[in-house]
C-alpha cells in the first residue's frame, strides 16, 4: 500500500502516455479508414466536410479516451496479460462505437456505414498490437521515470520495517533500499534481513555517508516525539540538496489522504477525509449543472403530467417539501413529487412498528402510499424534481442520499463522514440494490464511494443507474 501511495507518480505518468498513445493510434485508425472508404469503389461516393470531419474525429477521440478510463484500461496494461488486453480493447472499442453511432443519429450526419465499420475495425486491431507490443513502452517509461533512486531509512522497529518493506517492493519503480539510520546504535542489529539485508548505521554517520555514497532521499520512520532531536539532521540534508520524508502513520487518520499547504509562510500538514481537489470537484459541479439543466428541459412536459395525475388522485401539494441534511450537514429544502397521502408525517407514529432500519426510516409497501405514489417510487419518478436540487447546488447527480436531521442524529461518528460529500441522486447503493440495500452496507457504500471518488466512477454510477431505475428493480 505504501510502495503505491509514495511511487504512484511513476503510474500517473505511464497512465498519462497511454493515454496519448491512445489519442495517436485513434486519430491514425480514423484516418485509415477515412482514405480507405475513398478509394472503395462502391455506388455512394462518399466524403466529409473539415468542420464535420474535425468534428467526428474530437467526438471519437474523446469517447474512446473516456471509455477507457471508465473501464480503467490503464490501470491493466502495464500486467501485460493478452487476455486482459484483448477484453480491454474489445470492450472500448465497442463503446465507443455506441457513442459514436449515437451522436451521429442525434446529429444527423449520416455517416457511411463501411467507414463507422473499419474505424472501428482499425482502431481495435491497431490498438491491440500496440498494447500487446507495450512492453517496450512499459520499459521506456520506467527508464526515463524510474532511474535508480537510493534510499535510506531512518529509524528502527516495526514502523521502519515495514517501510522498507514496502520499499524493496518498489523496484520495478527503481527504488533502492540502501539502509538504515538508527538513534540509538546499542539498541539495534548491525544488519536488518528482509528480502535482502541492509546494514544499520548510527544517524551521526550520515555526513560521511552523503560524501562517500549516492543517496537521494533520506525517510524518517520514527516517532512523533523524535522528530525535534532530528532537527539539524533536517537541516544537513537540506543543505546538501537530499531529498526527506517523513512517515506520518503515527497519526491515526487512516481514511484520510496527506498533503502539504502553507498558509502565508506558515507549512501545514492537512489530512483530508474526502475528496479536496477543487478542478476535478468544479468538473463535478459543471456537469451537474450542465446535465441537470437539460433534464429538466427535457422531461418539463412529463412532469407537467406527473403533477396533474397527483393533482386529480388525491388531495394535496403536488411537490413534497423536506428539511434535508447536505455538504457538511448544511441544510436544505429538499423537492420531491408528492407519492403519499397529505396527512403521512402525522401518521408515522401509527406506522413505525413497520419500520425495517435501525436508523433511517424505511417501511416496505409503505400503506401512506398512493397509486399513483406507488408508480413513481417504483420507477424513481417522484425523484425528478430534485434535478433543481442539484441545479440549485444543494446536490450531485451522484453522492450520498440526503438524510433528514433526526436519522443524522443517530448517526455513529463513523457514519457522519457521509456528510462531507455533497448529497446526490444516486450511488453505490442504488446499484447494490436500492431499498433492499440494509441501513450499515448502505453506509459502508456510501463510504466506499467516497473513499474511491473519481469523474470516472460518477459517469459509471450514472449509467449503470439507468437500466435499474428503468426497471425499476429493488425499489419499494
Amino acid at each position: 500500500m505504501l510502495t503505491t501511495e509514495v511511487f504512484s507518480r511513476h503510474q500517473r505518468r505511464a497512465r498519462v502516455l497511454f493515454g496519448l498513445s491512445d489519442i495517436v493510434v485513434t486519430a491514425l485508425a480514423f484516418e485509415a479508414a477515412y482514405q480507405t472508404r475513398l478509394l472503395l469503389p462502391l455506388e455512394r461516393v462518399f466524403y466529409l466536410l473539415a468542420p464535420v470531419k474535425a468534428l467526428v474525429l474530437g467526438f471519437a477521440l474523446v469517447t474512446w479516451l473516456l471509455a477507457a478510463l471508465w473501464l480503467a484500461i490503464y490501470e491493466r496494461l502495464d500486467s501485460g496479460d493478452p487476455r486482459v488486453i484483448l477484453r480491454d480493447t474489445s470492450r472500448q472499442c465497442a463503446w465507443g462505437a455506441i457513442a459514436v453511432v449515437i451522436f451521429q443519429f442525434l446529429l444527423r450526419l449520416d455517416l457511411s456505414r463501411p467507414f463507422l465499420a473499419l474505424f472501428v475495425v482499425y482502431s481495435w486491431a491497431s490498438l491491440l498490437l500496440f498494447r500487446l507490443t507495450a512492453g517496450r513502452l512499459v520499459g521506456l517509461i520506467r527508464r526515463e521515470f524510474a532511474a535508480p533512486r537510493y534510499v535510506l531509512v531512518a529509524g528502527w522497529g516495526e514502523r521502519a520495517l515495514r517501510l522498507g518493506e514496502a520499499l524493496e517492493r518498489s523496484v520495478r519503480y527503481g527504488i533502492r533500499l540502501t539502509g538504515f539510520l538508527v538513534l540509538d546504535p546499542a539498541s539495534a542489529p548491525a544488519e536488518v534481513k528482509l528480502q535482502s539485508s541492509y546494514p544499520v548505521h548510527p544517524i551521526q554517520k550520515l555526513p560521511s555517508l552523503l560524501r562517500d555514497h549516492v543517496i537521494d532521499e533520506v525517510i524518517f520512520a520514527v516517532g512523533s516525539d523524535s522528530l525535534t532531536d532530528l532537527e539539524d539532521i533536517f537541516l544537513l540534508c537540506d543543505e546538501e540538496g537530499v531529498r526527506t520524508r517523513v512517515a506520518v502513520d503515527f497519526f491515526p487518520h487512516v481514511n484520510s489522504e496527506v498533503y502539504l499547504d502553507r498558509l502565508g509562510f506558515t507549512p501545514l500538514l492537512t489530512f483530508s477525509a474526502a475528496p479536496h481537489d477543487e478542478v476535478r470537484l468544479l468538473a463535478k459541479r459543471v456537469i451537474d449543472v450542465l446535465l441537470s439543466a437539460g433534464a429538466l428541459v427535457v422531461l418539463f412536459p412529463l412532469m407537467l403530467l406527473v403533477a396533474a395525475l397527483i393533482k386529480l388522485t388525491s388531495p394535496g401539494p403536488v411537490i413534497f417539501r423536506q428539511m434535508r441534511c447536505g455538504l457538511n450537514g448544511r441544510g436544505f429544502v429538499f423537492y420531491k413529487f408528492r407519492s403519499m397521502v397529505v396527512n403521512a408525517e402525522a401518521m408515522k407514529a401509527a406506522v413505525e412498528h413497520l419500520n425495517v432500519r435501525d436508523t433511517a426510516f424505511k417501511i416496505p409497501n409503505d400503506p401512506r402510499l398512493t397509486p399513483v405514489g406507488r408508480l413513481l417510487r417504483k420507477f424513481s419518478i417522484d425523484e425528478w424534481p430534485q434535478l433543481w436540487n442539484v441545479l440549485k447546488g444543494d446536490m450531485s447527480l451522484v453522492g450520498p442520499r440526503p438524510a433528514v436531521p433526526d436519522e443524522v442524529a443517530h448517526y455513529q461518528r463513523w457514519q457522519r463522514r457521509r456528510l462531507r460529500m455533497r448529497p446526490g441522486l444516486t450511488c453505490l447503493w442504488a446499484l447494490a440494490g436500492r431499498d433492499e440495500v440494509d441501513f450499515e452496507t448502505w453506509m459502508k457504500l456510501d463510504m466506499q464511494y467516497i473513499d474511491n471518488w473519481s469523474l470516472a466512477l460518477d459517469w459509471k454510477i450514472l449509467l449503470l443507474t439507468i437500466p435499474r431505475v428503468l426497471t425499476g428493480k429493488g425499489a419499494n
